[in-house]
């Protein structure tokens, strides 16, 4: 397995995903956790998001932020 050394890895790694996702793609980019894990982590606060109506919407470098400091 790769060692992640910088958040650039990070961004070097999601460059096909928009700055912005929805939840389908932030548990593809978590390694494909299920609907429960990831709703968890966005109703605790663990990841940042924006809710509008039922719809959560995850800034790109969230998800890098949340794995780098996850994976120290």
């Amino acid at each position: 397995m790769t060692q992640i050394s910088s958040k650039n890895d990070y961004f070097k790694m999601f460059r096909s995903y928009p700055d912005v996702v929805h939840v389908e793609d932030m548990r593809k980019m978590l390694g494909g956790i299920g609907r429960t894990t990831a709703y968890a982590l966005l109703k605790s606060g663990k990841m940042q998001s924006v809710k509008i109506g039922r719809m959560y919407l995850i800034p790109k470098v969230n998800i890098i932020k949340f794995l780098y400091e996850n994976n120290k």
